[in-house]
């Protein structure tokens, strides 16, 4: 018998449109700064949140975004990026771009993934989007994953981004870069909705890679990708991303210009 779901809430930003709440913590869909609180009384001054966007996706790189907060101060409306409609997500990334102590995103390219598969990609994106901060932090807040290779002080938490303020913050910058590069795609690789779907596999992706096979930007480990065959129609187009994409400063100009990787200075 199939394990019965949990209640679910409207969620723009997730596959299908709809969220599963853990009971739990289902009433802390508002994210706080009582983790970061619990940090900062014990001498951590800067405590970063990292949160990455697209890890189960089809094209289109994995992005991880890191934020280091005000203290006690979070825009308006700031919750999960996934809970967030387009509009209310591109408004809390201006605002936190220019109120947050420091900020950074960085890419790992579809061609990395594959190499080293999308787990160790993932955190090769959250590393770097901390390292890349203008200021050291203290401390990390992270959603279910450590980073073993940064030895900073790491918490880890299920659900992070609905919990934490910084999380938050940082899945909001992560998403609406990674969504304007995966609109960006859609002009260059027209046919498989990349604008709306931003690269996961929705019915007219799945449409797409059928009719007109795979692109440059796809990650070729993934099953629904693996049996395919890369068409002529984009024999063209820049395949290579470089051995470590994750960012403007760095990547391929496949993703340069999605936007910028670094607030309020370079990597410390």
């Amino acid at each position: 018998m199939a394990a019965r779901r949990g209640p679910t809430v409207f969620a723009p930003g997730a596959h299908g449109g709809r969220f599963e709440v853990a009971a739990w913590h289902r009433e802390r869909l508002d994210p706080d700064f009582a983790e970061e609180r619990i940090l900062w009384s014990r001498g951590y001054l800067h405590v970063a949140g990292i949160d990455e966007v697209g890890r189960g996706c089809l094209a289109g790189p994995v992005a991880a975004g890191a934020v280091i907060l005000p203290r006690d101060w979070k825009p308006r409306g700031l919750r999960d990026s996934k809970l967030l409609k387009p509009e209310e997500r591109r408004r809390l990334d201006i605002e936190i771009r220019a109120r947050a102590v420091a900020w950074a995103i960085a890419f790992v390219a579809p061609e990395l993934i594959d190499r080293i598969n999308i787990l160790q990609a993932t955190l090769l994106a959250s590393q770097l989007a901390a390292a890349r901060l203008a200021i050291r932090p203290d401390a990390l807040l992270l959603d279910a994953v450590a980073l073993p290779e940064l030895r900073i002080h790491q918490r880890v938490l299920v659900s992070a981004d609905r919990l934490c303020a910084s999380v938050a913050a940082a899945s909001v910058i992560a998403k609406v870069a990674r969504d304007r590069l995966m609109e960006e795609m859609d002009e260059r690789y027209p046919g498989y909705d990349l604008a709306r779907n931003k690269g996961y596999a929705a019915p007219e992706h799945r449409a797409g890679l059928a009719a007109l096979g795979l692109t440059p930007i796809h990650r070729l480990s993934f099953a629904p990708c693996r049996e395919r065959e890369q068409m002529g129609l984009w024999d063209d187009a820049p395949a290579e991303a470089g051995p470590e994409a994750t960012g403007p400063d760095e990547s391929d100009e496949m993703f340069q210009d999605a936007a910028p990787d670094v607030g309020e200075g370079g990597a410390w």
